[in-house]
């Protein structure tokens, strides 16, 4: 590095503190892709290699709320907020689009997604405004697509397999293609399994796994649709079921430990009694 170069870049450092806000952010990230004095891990990083830790840095942000730690998520919303910057920079090194076309995107989809705000169109109720949403969503897919365009378009493959079903049958409601009320996806849960029962009866029979996963995601599927007539969302109510079995079953560690015992020493029906203590003393 040459002085006349070494000096340029430490006052590109010190003016660092004349900025505030996305415009520091933004300089930051430049630097750090900087091809000659940026960070070496940055400059090896591409659009498939951050997005992993998108994931995890929205499941953080998700944690915190889950927490109600809004100290922690002041930070983990900076974190969020940097893979923007990170995209938007990379966008920008490749000629592809800019941090201002983001912004400028997402300004114009939300002003024509709320025309009931922006506009002088009447939106009272709730349904009207889901509907309009929706109708808005269906002409930007048939422009992305205007021969081939489905309702199940732009779903992403990548979210958690729940997710996307819930996502599936809310698109496809939309159309009219529905149970009229959560009756009918109760009957299908009952249907799938018993079919779930007849294929694990023919165990025996080779390759008969697949068959027992494939109406196993039937279930699922079916219990999807039960949660989502109630208002309710599929990975919340797991989620909800994660956090109760793990409460229960660290409650059953601790009284094994004042036993002076191991799971693993106890019959399961020893256990069974310590879940069902378990249990009790949680929902006090």
């Amino acid at each position: 590095m040459t002085k006349l170069n070494k000096e340029h870049w430490q006052q590109q450092i010190k003016d660092l503190d004349k900025l505030k806000g996305i415009e520091k952010l933004r300089r930051i990230m430049a630097m750090l892709r900087d091809p000659e004095h940026g960070c070496p891990w940055d400059l090896k990083q591409s659009f498939a290699s951050i997005v992993p830790y998108t994931i995890e840095e929205a499941y953080e942000v998700a944690d915190a709320i889950e927490q109600q730690d809004f100290k922690e998520l002041k930070l983990e919303l900076g974190d969020l907020l940097f893979q923007t910057i990170f995209y938007a920079q990379l966008g920008q090194e490749q000629a592809l689009f800019s941090f201002d076309e983001i912004t400028e995107g997402i300004c114009e989809k939300l002003i024509r997604r709320h025309p009931h705000v922006f506009s002088d169109v009447s939106l009272q109720t709730d349904e009207q405004i889901k509907a309009n949403w929706e109708h808005e969503k269906n002409l930007e897919r048939q422009q992305k697509s205007p021969l081939n365009s489905s309702v199940l378009d732009d779903i992403p493959k990548a979210m958690p397999a729940l997710s996307r079903a819930y996502k599936i049958q809310k698109r496809v409601a939309s159309t009219g293609f529905d149970w009229p009320d959560v009756s009918g996806a109760i009957d299908k849960v009952s249907e799938e399994i018993e079919e779930v029962k007849q294929e694990l009866n023919d165990l025996s029979s080779v390759n008969n796994l697949d068959a027992i996963a494939d109406e196993l995601g039937d279930l699922y599927f079916a219990l999807t649709n039960v949660v989502r007539h109630l208002g309710l969302k599929p990975e919340q109510v797991v989620h909800k079921a994660n956090k109760k079995f793990e409460q229960r079953f660290r409650h059953v560690e601790l009284l094994a430990g004042e036993q002076n015992k191991q799971l693993s020493d106890m019959s399961l029906d020893e256990m069974e009694l310590l879940w069902q203590q378990a249990k009790q003393h949680l929902a006090k």
